[in-house]
């Protein structure tokens, strides 16, 4: 993979950006399940780089895992780096992307993983498989957009435009002639491999007058379920069967924002590609799918809670005896202004966030992985809170400014090997309540309960689902609300999250970046 800048024409506006390969988005990965591949990823642009593979549980191989300065340390500019990845129980949709500040934007990429040579899907074989890549588009360079958030402490500025494989949709301007055409053959089946690689935004997506069978979510199986719109979060990923079974024609496909808070700004826009039928009917105005509401929280959560797992080929199965329990608030926070600074921030402050009231410092000179391999003091610490340090009423409007500020550390989790874990996220409207995206990197885990409202250990507990719970890598904490998770800490070595130390790791790569 080369990392590189190149140039793009979206939006009546030409930039560059920076791809691999010279791809936006970039290329697709095709793997069989179980297999190893090296990847080499050269820095040709001209800021630090990293690449992580979301959704890979790389089995006692963090090395390669890419989160910068957890795992390693990043590629400088002209450096490379020669990956590992090693593929065990993901079978089905997931995505690679850079994880070093706002690079993801534009670096970015599917990768498709096979059943095994001999085996098959668990529904019919498709006749074609079609990648499906959600991203955005800001007319400004991502890291002017980076850099004016981080010096004035407020909100990002939202996209210019949705995109669908790169492309925003001729419901922009400039765009009619580039957008992304879908050539189908009627009466045939067609696998959407679809990522949300939107940097905020969770997404409601559909296309005109066609039901999609969601098969597969985070490359585990799911129980099909036919839907006329999915919603899928930032960092998720959907295998979702379309059958072309209507009349010959054009059909948008379409994608915008499911968001639940009015004082946060978003990208309103709405994103298109569109469907063509190959037998003719093809000269009329394109129909438009029907897609929830942007504020439709029922939506976007009965979808949620209509995946179940399959449970077909998992070796994990769902812990039924929990030895640790963390319960972890989730919160948007605000620090003080400081100095000569200008903060945009509510009341002149500068947002951050937190998790039990411990806004994450990210170390800038060893990574923790190695910090921790090598014995390495003062990098990080132990002893991550189970619980929250303050109790409160969590989900309630108006709560107290001495709430807001939280406390700053590098604090881990350290987890006994073979621990049955049970974390739960509980959403706080400290500042302001949002809808969030938790991501777990070298585990996969059951989502086995969600509800509005605060956590409450001795009730909500007993209407989990222990029996078909989907099997994700990432999961959606709803606005003033909770979610658990559960799964067995069997991959030895530094998470982004929580950590487990027990077991040997194999060594590093002696290419490992330097900082």
């Amino acid at each position: 993979m080369l990392v590189k800048e190149a140039t793009y024409t979206r939006l009546c506006s030409t930039k560059k950006i920076l791809t691999v390969n010279g791809k936006f988005p970039g290329p697709i990965l095709r793997a069989y399940k179980g297999d190893t591949i090296y990847v080499n990823v050269h820095n040709g642009g001209r800021y630090n780089i990293t690449i992580h593979w979301h959704g890979v549980k790389q089995p006692r191989n963090p090395w390669s895992d890419g989160p910068e300065y957890i795992t390693q340390c990043p590629i400088q500019p002209g450096g490379s780096f020669n990956q590992k990845i090693i593929f065990s129980t993901e079978e089905g949709t997931i995505w690679w992307h850079a994880h070093s500040d706002w690079s993801r934007a534009t670096v970015h990429g599917a990768i498709f993983v096979y059943p095994k040579p001999g085996t098959s899907y668990p529904f019919p074989k498709p006749h074609h498989e079609v990648p499906i890549i959600l991203a955005e588009w800001w007319k400004k360079d991502v890291m002017e957009v980076l850099e004016e958030f981080v010096r004035t402490g407020g909100a990002p500025n939202v996209s210019d435009a949705y995109t669908i494989n790169g492309q925003p949709g001729d419901l922009y301007p400039c765009s009619k002639s580039e957008t992304f055409k879908l050539s189908v053959s009627q009466n045939k089946t067609y696998l959407l491999r679809i990522v949300n690689a939107v940097m905020n935004e969770i997404l409601f997506f559909a296309v005109a007058n066609h039901k999609l069978t969601v098969v597969a979510t985070d490359a585990s199986y799911t129980k099909p379920i036919e839907t006329d719109y999915i919603t899928i979060s930032p960092g998720q990923s959907m295998d979702a069967l379309l059958v072309t079974n209507q009349q010959p024609g054009r059909y948008y496909m379409a994608a915008r924002a499911y968001s639940t808070n009015a004082q946060i700004g978003f990208d309103n826009t709405t994103t298109t590609a569109i469907v063509e039928y190959n037998t003719g009917g093809t000269t009329s105005s394109p129909l438009f799918p029907y897609l929830p509401s942007y504020n439709d929280t029922n939506a976007a959560f009965n979808f949620f809670g209509s995946l179940k797992s399959l449970a077909f080929g998992s070796t994990e199965g769902v812990p039924k005896k929990i030895t640790t329990r963390i319960v972890s608030t989730v919160s948007i926070n605000t620090f003080p202004c400081a100095g000569n600074q200008t903060c945009q921030g509510p009341n002149g402050t500068r947002l951050a966030a937190s998790m039990n009231n411990i806004s994450f410092l990210e170390p800038n000179t060893v990574d923790i992985l190695e910090a921790y391999y090598y014995y390495i003091n003062g990098v990080f610490k132990k002893g991550f809170p189970n619980s929250p340090p303050y109790l409160f009423n969590f989900t309630a409007q108006g709560l107290p400014l001495m709430l807001q500020t939280p406390k700053t550390g590098t604090k881990v989790k350290v987890l006994e090997y073979g621990s049955d874990m049970e974390v739960v996220f509980q959403n706080t409207n400290l500042v302001v309540g949002l809808d969030h995206p938790i991501h777990l990197h070298g585990h996969d885990f059951h989502i086995v309960g969600t509800g509005f409202g605060n956590f409450d250990e001795e009730k909500d507990p007993f209407s989990y689902n222990l029996v078909d719970p989907p099997l994700r890598n990432t999961v959606t904490v709803p606005i003033s609300g909770w979610t658990a998770i559960r799964f067995k800490a069997i991959n030895p070595g530094v998470w982004f999250m929580h950590c487990h130390f027990e077991q040997k790791l194999l060594p590093p790569p002696p290419h490992m970046p330097p900082c």
